[in-house]
C-alpha cells in the first residue's frame, strides 16, 4: 500500500471511529428519550387516539429525535460501514466484506428511509388531524407499520452485518472481546426474524450502544497507531 492510500485509510478509520461514537450516542440518547419525556406518566387504559394526541402534543420533540436515531444515525452509519470495510479488508477478510459490508449500506438506507418516514409522516398526521381525528388515526397506524417494517421492528439486516463483522474479527489471530460481543448482539438481531424472539431486538439495542463504543475506539486506536510511509 502506498503512503497516500494508507494515509487515506488512517483518515476513514478515525472518521468511522468518531461515527461509531456518535451511533452509540444516539442510542443512549433515543433510549432516555422514549423512556422519560417522551413517555407518557400513565398510560394504561390508553386508548390509540389519546395516544396520538399525546404524540401530536408533542410532534416536534418526537420528529427531532426520529432525526437523530433514525436520519442521523443512519448517515452516519455509511461512513462507519466503509471504515469497517477497509479495516477488516487489510486484514485479510476481502472477501467476507464483500458480503459484510452491502448490508451496513442496506440498513443505513432503510434506518434512514424509516425516520424520513416518520418525519414527515407525522406532519401530514397532525394537519390531517385537525379536520378529520379518524382518518388522522388510521393514517397514523398505517405508517407506524411501515416504519417499524423499515426499521423499527425487525433488525435482520443490522444483525447480520454486525454478525458477519463479529465473524471477521474471530477469524484474526487475536480474536478480541469486542468480536465475541459482536457474536451476541448480531445473533440477537437475526433472531428477531422469528415472532416469539421479537423482544430480542431490545437485546440487541442495548448491546450495540457496548458494541459501537468498543468498534469506534477500536478504529480511533486502529487510525492513530497506523504509521504513513
Amino acid at each position: 500500500m502506498n503512503t497516500e492510500a494508507h494515509a487515506r485509510h488512517k483518515r476513514l478509520w478515525i472518521w468511522g471511529g468518531g461515527a461509531a461514537l456518535f451511533e452509540a450516542l444516539s442510542y443512549i440518547v433515543g433510549f432516555a428519550a422514549i423512556t422519560t419525556w417522551l413517555k407518557p406518566e400513565q398510560a394504561e387504559g390508553w386508548d390509540a387516539a389519546r395516544r396520538l394526541a399525546f404524540v401530536l402534543e408533542r410532534q416536534a420533540a418526537f420528529q427531532a429525535v426520529n432525526l437523530l436515531v433514525y436520519v442521523a444515525f443512519g448517515l452516519a452509519l455509511v461512513l462507519l460501514s466503509s471504515a469497517l470495510h477497509e479495516r477488516f479488508r487489510a486484514s485479510g477478510n476481502e472477501a467476507l466484506m464483500r458480503v459484510a459490508s452491502p448490508f451496513g449500506y442496506i440498513w443505513a438506507g432503510l434506518v434512514i428511509a424509516s425516520g424520513m418516514l416518520s418525519s414527515v409522516g407525522l406532519t401530514a398526521v397532525a394537519t390531517l388531524h385537525a379536520k378529520d381525528p379518524a382518518l388522522a388515526m388510521t393514517v397514523w397506524q398505517m405508517l407506524t407499520i411501515f416504519q417499524r417494517g423499515l426499521g423499527g421492528g425487525v433488525e435482520v439486516v443490522g444483525g447480520a452485518w454486525v454478525l458477519l463483522l463479529a465473524i471477521a474479527g474471530l477469524r484474526e489471530s487475536r480474536a478480541s472481546a469486542l468480536a465475541w460481543l459482536g457474536l451476541l448482539c448480531g445473533s440477537c438481531g437475526v433472531l428477531t426474524l422469528l415472532p416469539p424472539l421479537r423482544d430480542l431486538g431490545a437485546v440487541f439495542g442495548i448491546t450495540q450502544i457496548v458494541w459501537f463504543t468498543g468498534v469506534g475506539l477500536m478504529l480511533l486506536r486502529a487510525g492513530r497507531r497506523t504509521s504513513v510511509g
